[in-house]
């Protein structure tokens, strides 16, 4: 595995020009490009945050367009996600722009989506998750996740916390545009200082609601 030095430049501008050309003549004719510039640094950037963070995965970068109204072949973002527990764990995406880091679960089976909510409900797992969102919201990340319309129906309407009991997942994430520390080995100490940020939401969720 190759040492990380950061993210190329050349990176961002292979999505950039990606966007104009989704087309498998274009990808195949600039395949060795990603392989250089974009998956071989985010696999070395994924080693080095993997003492902290857990054993990582890229994401593949074809879409799935067999129900997709869009039928563009590739993501116009290579996605990652680190973590020692399954699905809950820390995310980030490379796009054209710079990044997006993320931490949560994005897949709640029914059973650890009971769990989640009973422990929502519960008065000191509840509180101290409202503690969490409310904090990350207020240092500039976004609570994201499915959720329904309205509080299930075995809860009060009214409930303290009724939009966390609404959530079928529970992520948060946050964008970083593109500077130059992007291009250095800077680039994974300050990726780590954010998902540290995400910890909590992580360990809350591995805690209570643990696939």
């Amino acid at each position: 595995m190759n040492t990380f030095t950061g993210i190329p430049p050349a990176a961002l501008e292979f999505y950039a020009a990606l966007e104009q050309h989704n087309n498998k003549d274009w990808w195949l004719g600039h395949r060795d490009a990603y392989d250089a510039d974009v998956r071989l640094p985010l696999l070395a950037l994924q080693s080095s945050l993997l003492p902290r963070f857990g054993p990582g995965k890229l994401f593949r970068p074809h879409r799935d367009v067999r129900f997709a109204a869009n039928k563009a072949p590739y993501k116009t973002a290579q996605g990652m996600f680190c973590s020692n527990y399954g699905e809950v764990g820390f995310y980030l995406q490379l796009d054209a722009s710079g990044l997006l880091l993320g931490g949560g679960c994005h897949s709640f089976p029914p059973a650890q989506l009971s769990r989640y909510r009973a422990a929502v409900d519960a008065a000191a797992s509840g509180l101290a998750l409202a503690s969490i969102v409310a904090e990350l919201a207020g240092t500039g990340f976004s609570v994201e996740g499915q959720a329904l319309k309205t509080v299930p129906s075995y809860f009060s309407k009214d409930h303290p916390r009724a939009e966390l009991l609404k959530h079928k997942t529970l992520s948060a994430s946050i964008r970083l545009e593109h500077s130059e520390w992007l291009h250095t080995v800077e680039a994974s100490e300050r990726i780590s200082v954010q998902w540290e940020l995400l910890r909590p939401l992580v360990d809350w969720l591995l805690r209570y609601a643990a696939p």
